[in-house]
């Protein structure tokens, strides 16, 4: 991991999490599958030194477990580490607060995002089939169509922080 990339999270009260509408709707297309959601978890603006740059959503499954529910980085920002950085940062919060596993699932056709989450410290860990049929409108993305979610996990421990940090 790239020491140098530096984020910031900041929880958004529930009040305010339809300003951040924008953000989520760049990793979900579909604002009424976020609104079913957007007010479950914690929700924080990402920033990078001055700069709000995305936004990111985790909802607990359980005691030990936290779902990566959204992130969303603005185009201009991806692909510098700040997602990766945000995975980071957030691994260290929610083992301060017991959690002992992140998982996280995306669309069988988000090859970017599917190589992102292996490139983070997650493995795959399971598909659910049919997950993306209920959505009002298909997705399509790399000339696929997103039926399927892929499901990811990451044990959060201090080795695997630090077996990763040099991805």
């Amino acid at each position: 991991m790239n020491n140098s990339i530096r984020v910031i999270l900041t929880s958004i009260p529930k009040e305010n999490r339809l300003n951040y509408m924008s953000y989520l709707l760049q990793a979900d297309e579909t604002q009424q599958m976020i609104t079913a959601y957007i007010n479950k978890g914690e929700l924080f603006s990402v920033r990078k030194a001055e700069n709000t740059v995305g936004a990111v959503l985790f909802i607990p499954i359980d005691n030990q477990v936290i779902e990566l529910k959204n992130i969303a980085i603005d185009a201009s920002f991806r692909g510098k580490g700040i997602g990766k950085a945000v995975i980071e940062e957030a691994i260290v919060l929610f083992k301060e607060k017991g959690f002992t596993m992140m998982i996280v699932g995306t669309a069988n056709s988000s090859i970017e995002n599917i190589a992102f989450y292996q490139k983070a410290g997650f493995r795959i860990s399971g598909v659910r089939k049919g997950f993306f049929e209920d959505y009002p409108e298909p997705i399509y993305e790399n000339g696929i169509r997103a039926l399927d979610m892929v499901m990811f996990e990451r044990e959060i421990t201090e080795e695997s922080r630090r077996d990763n940090e040099d991805t």
